[in-house]
């Protein structure tokens, strides 16, 4: 039976971006964007901000404010380290293994020697100073299989998956550990940074925008929220609780991690991205293998698809957007007089949600327009990500289509720039440059992968009412 309840000493802050109303007992937020009610009470007991879990009631609103979405956790509690086992899957891949174990300091450590051609030999050396099980498997069977039969061999409550191709920086492992004092958490993840951000010009752009990356804002993990899933690089889970679910799935060639993350989301677990913790990775050597890797990256969409039936669909915005997208892209009279008309209609549902508020008009305008903006930004990136081919068609048969996707492919580029840019990083030119390119990759192996599964799930975008 799981015990839920916060415990004492436990706190919440309400995210930054969440918005509150009436003195607090209204709070909008979230993703996606909801409206949270709250009775005086439970009101004042948030004051600035800051709520800390004392009573019974106030980890009843401190859950709701967490499964709301519109709250992060700042736990004080925190697990001992002796109750974490780190566990490398290694294949032919010494020098980096060797690297990662002088990193890990005062840790338990189990290898598990993935039929490497040459067997996993730990050296004796002041460099190592943590204790090291080497568990053996004479034929290769994948870092899934790999990854479970470590689970299955480690005796702690806590279990951290690392590859060897990483490095964790001081005090990963608290920051991350600090979140399972919330009985729901059963995964935690960090921010995935280059080792070297400034050998290359791919690993500057990987240090900001690479496939591991997820951003500097903390966040929940749910598909179609702002971090969708982790990568399996790096996690801290619950041992007994990934047991239950089966583990990682070891028929997936790519996408295992995504497919971990929905299936303990589904079952009703809270995921954590935890930024404050930091995990660095070892640069693309080449543009090659970098390129590879992002089609890799898009064949394993397809397959989930099949298994999570409408969560991956590569574009998700509300009916109301797209029908006003068309209507304006249509580029005539009648068109925008229909768009125009559907952002009214949708001025005045919203308005009646926000009734209770100050000003429900302009609440309601406010959040439209960020609806209607966000979804456009969504529906143009598709275009030269998952949609690429089909825009590239249109390019070949239309000079207006050609002349809006360019603009498009520019704008999306910078924008995305912009909003992901850091001191040292790339320069807008070819930063848009290396993320086209990545789309590009990327969208080659999501139609590559539903060919192959005769299957176009994975290509079907979703438009849910609100």
């Amino acid at each position: 039976m799981r015990h839920d309840r916060l415990p004492d000493g436990f706190g919440v802050r309400i995210d930054p971006r969440v918005r509150t109303y009436s003195g607090g007992r209204f709070l909008v937020g979230g993703s996606p964007n909801r409206l949270l009610r709250l009775a005086p009470e439970a009101a004042a007991m948030i004051g600035d901000g800051y709520l800390e879990v004392t009573d019974p009631n106030s980890a009843r609103v401190a859950r709701r404010l967490l499964d709301s979405g519109v709250a992060n956790p700042r736990p004080r509690l925190l697990p001992s380290l002796e109750d974490v086992t780190v566990i490398v899957p290694v294949h032919n891949d010494p020098d980096g293994l060797t690297r990662l174990l002088s990193a890990l300091r005062g840790y338990t450590v189990i290898v598990v020697d993935d039929g490497s051609d040459r067997p996993v030999r730990i050296p004796r050396s002041p460099g190592n100073r943590c204790r090291v099980t080497v568990l053996r498997r004479d034929r290769r069977q994948g870092v899934a299989a790999a990854r479970n039969f470590g689970l299955r061999c480690a005796a702690t409550e806590f279990v951290a998956f690392l590859d060897p191709d990483v490095v964790p920086r001081t005090g990963w492992l608290e920051v991350m550990l600090g979140h399972f004092s919330d009985p729901k958490v059963a995964l935690v993840a960090p921010r995935i940074l280059a080792m070297d951000p400034d050998s290359t010009l791919l690993a500057r752009y990987e240090h900001t925008r690479g496939s591991l990356h997820r951003g500097r804002r903390e966040s929940a993990v749910q598909a179609h929220g702002p971090v969708p899933y982790v990568p399996s690089t790096a996690l801290l889970v619950r041992r007994l609780v990934l047991l239950g679910e089966g583990g990682f799935d070891e028929s997936m060639a790519a996408g295992g991690d995504i497919d971990l993350c929905w299936r303990l989301d589904r079952a009703g677990w809270r995921l954590r991205y935890e930024p404050a913790a930091r995990v660095a990775h070892s640069n693309p050597v080449s543009l090659r293998k970098w390129f590879a890797h992002k089609v890799t990256h898009g064949t394993g969409v397809a397959p989930l698809g099949q298994r999570h039936a409408g969560m991956a669909a590569p574009l998700s915005i509300p009916i109301w957007t797209a029908v006003a997208a068309l209507l304006f892209g249509s580029l005539t009279r009648w068109g925008a007089i229909g768009g125009t008309l559907t952002l009214v209609a949708t001025l005045f549902r919203l308005r009646r949600v926000f009734a209770e508020l100050d000003n429900p008009t302009r609440v309601a305008a406010i959040y439209m327009a960020r609806g209607f903006s966000g979804g456009m930004w969504r529906m143009a990136s598709s275009m030269c990500r998952h949609y690429w081919p089909v825009t590239l068609l249109g390019m070949l048969f239309s000079r207006r289509i050609r002349h809006l996707a360019v603009t498009i492919a520019v704008a999306d580029g910078l924008a995305d720039w912009f909003v992901h840019r850091e001191a040292g990083s790339l320069d807008p030119t070819r930063y848009v440059l290396c993320k086209r390119l990545e789309d590009v990759a990327y969208g080659t192996g999501l139609w590559w992968g539903a060919a192959k599964l005769r299957d176009g799930a994975a290509l079907r975008p979703t438009l849910p009412p609100n």
